[in-house]
């Protein structure tokens, strides 16, 4: 099998960096990826852009939750496309459902026709549709570079049934890009089923923050939180460790 292209989904500079080291092709560049992935800020973009020699897919997501938007988020997320034009991105990756499950064309279509000529990915929304055939071939028709998916299921491990059916159907038309749950452990066993030409995945090491004075009684999130002085950082080692597992 052909070396796949190797995608590495990162939410910091020092992350997008590491990936590079490590020997990622590409990085899906994001904030907040408790929430699964958001818009990364404008200074993060331009500095990744400055200092990555690796491509550059960047995450337009204004919000956590769902991926039925309102029209304020629609046209924050047709700005942010243009962001992405402007400071030199090689991509966007976003994904817009209907209210009832499926690929919002209309609006996919529009942001495709701002982002051109970038690549344009469309994310694991697709995992929330309803059909997800009709899904494939929606984006299909619009001209989408490639779909991002764990099959439907809460890893690609438990999607991989789906996942080789999409890749079948797909016919080289799309490219079905595998992620969520590949980690060093399992990325040969994926590989061994799914021939695929692109794999996405994402991993972080906990590291402890810099600061010396730690006040205890404020934190800056809700109830439910992440540590405060405790950094997820991606390592180089890790990268290269997915990427050597998987036989590439």
């Amino acid at each position: 099998m052909a070396r796949p292209i190797f995608e590495v989904c990162v939410d910091s500079i020092d992350s997008a960096l590491a990936a590079e080291r490590g020997g990622a092709d590409r990085v899906e560049l994001c904030s907040d990826l408790l929430e699964g992935g958001l818009t990364p800020a404008y200074g993060t973009l331009k500095v990744a852009t400055e200092r990555l020699r690796i491509g550059i897919m960047m995450m337009i997501r204004p919000r956590g939750g769902d991926f039925c938007y309102s029209e304020a988020e629609f046209a924050a997320m047709a700005h942010d496309v243009h962001l992405a034009k402007d400071v030199g991105a090689s991509g966007v990756v976003f994904g817009i459902l209907t209210p009832e499950g499926d690929v919002d064309v209309e609006r996919t279509r529009q942001l495709i026709q701002r982002a051109r000529p970038l690549a344009v990915t469309f994310h694991r929304a697709f995992d929330m549709t309803r059909d997800p055939f009709a899904a494939l071939e929606a984006l299909v028709g619009l001209g989408v570079d490639r779909v991002l998916t764990s099959g439907q299921e809460p890893s690609v491990l438990e999607g991989l049934d789906l996942i080789a059916e999409l890749v079948a159907r797909a016919a080289g038309r799309i490219v079905v890009m595998p992620g969520g749950g590949i980690t060093d452990r399992n990325i040969a066993r994926i590989r061994a089923k799914l021939p695929v030409a692109e794999m996405h995945f994402a991993g972080g090491e906990l590291v402890e923050s810099r600061m010396v004075y730690r006040n205890p009684r404020v934190f800056m999130g809700g109830t439910l939180r992440p540590p405060e002085y405790t950094l997820d950082v991606l390592q180089p080692g890790y990268v290269a460790r997915v990427i050597g597992s998987a036989g590439a």
